[in-house]
């Protein structure tokens, strides 16, 4: 089969869309023939920490197509069933954190950036029919990231002020989606004012420059909840728009990974601060219905076919894009 596969070299370089040998499914496993797929920041990071000296590696997290083949213990899945991928391995449960072993796909086994994935039975989910293949495709790993750090992490309610640190990618733009539809008022940031209008347009009560030195005084509110995915970069202005008691919820640091914290002020301000990172398959059931009940679909920025990879990297990597961008598997 063809595939994206890395090896060889670190980051985009070791890129090649190639020949890879198909895998056989064991028999509680299922064999999905791929129609679409979606890039999340995980597979720029994959780049770097899939090392060079291992087994050249089929990358990709997201996906959507039929199965082709079950394995001989598979029940409840058919040849025929039209599919999403649960990208999480071996999370249940909706839990305080992940159990040991938990694996996303990927990384270490092969991805859904190919023709063909075999994975177990209990991560292919029935595709919702109100989306189309390529809203499918990238919906499971931004997804559910945004639905566990709203929803179960965040205590999100209906009245409450949001603010959504960098609008522009995939889980920011579920999260106004969630948000919104969830009652809350949403309050969002960017640099950018063409994602600014678009996040308005989606329903944002109010949407900043982030390169304002004073965002209290841009809101003009303080905030129940923040759900911060940047990193240092943002992560003290974030924290200060909390009015007393709030909650940070953070999942990302695609702008640095350390912060200096004023101990004082965060324990005289009762604050809250949550880490979150993917979730569960009971959530992303949750996110399933949430998502048929509200009618949400992915905000897709741009769809390439598999072998034009190199233009969908440089997009995710300028930070171009706004909501999902997404690969038809040919």
């Amino acid at each position: 089969m063809r595939g994206l596969i890395h090896s060889q070299v670190e980051g985009v370089e070791g890129l090649t869309y190639s020949d890879i040998d198909a895998a056989v499914p064991q028999p509680n496993e299922v064999r999905v023939k791929l129609k679409t797929a979606g890039l999340n920041h995980r597979d720029l990071f994959v780049l770097t920490r899939h090392k060079t000296e291992d087994p050249p590696l089929v990358i990709g997290s997201d996906g959507a197509g039929v199965v082709e083949e079950v394995g001989s213990e598979v029940t409840g899945v058919t040849v025929g069933d039209e599919v999403i991928i649960n990208p999480g391995l071996g999370w249940k449960e909706n839990s305080d954190a992940p159990p040991q072993g938990f694996e996303i796909v990927g990384l270490p086994g092969h991805g859904t950036f190919a023709e063909e994935i075999v994975l177990p039975a209990e991560n292919v989910l029935p595709k919702p029919d109100f989306l189309s293949w390529e809203e499918a495709g990238v919906l499971g790993l931004a997804g559910l990231t945004a639905y566990r750090a709203l929803f179960t992490r965040g205590k999100v309610k209906s009245g409450m002020k949001v603010l959504i640190p960098g609008i522009g990618s995939g889980v920011a733009t579920f999260l106004l989606q969630f948000a919104k539809a969830a009652g809350a008022d949403v309050y969002v940031t960017s640099r950018s004012e063409e994602k600014r209008d678009a996040a308005l347009k989606l329903g944002a009560t109010k949407a900043i420059d982030s390169s304002s030195e004073d965002w209290q005084e841009e809101l003009g509110v303080k905030m129940d909840l923040v759900i911060e995915c940047v990193g240092a970069a943002t992560f003290q202005k974030s924290l200060d728009q909390l009015r007393t008691g709030g909650t940070i919820v953070t999942f990302g640091a695609s702008a640095g990974d350390e912060i200096k914290l004023n101990l004082r002020e965060f324990f005289y301000g009762q604050l809250n601060m949550l880490g979150s990172t993917m979730g569960s398959a009971e959530e992303l059931k949750e996110m399933l219905q949430f998502i048929k009940e509200h009618q949400i679909k992915p905000v897709l920025d741009e769809i390439y076919p598999l072998d034009q990879f190199e233009k969908a990297f440089s997009r995710m990597e300028k930070a171009q894009q706004l909501g999902k961008i997404g690969f038809i598997i040919r």
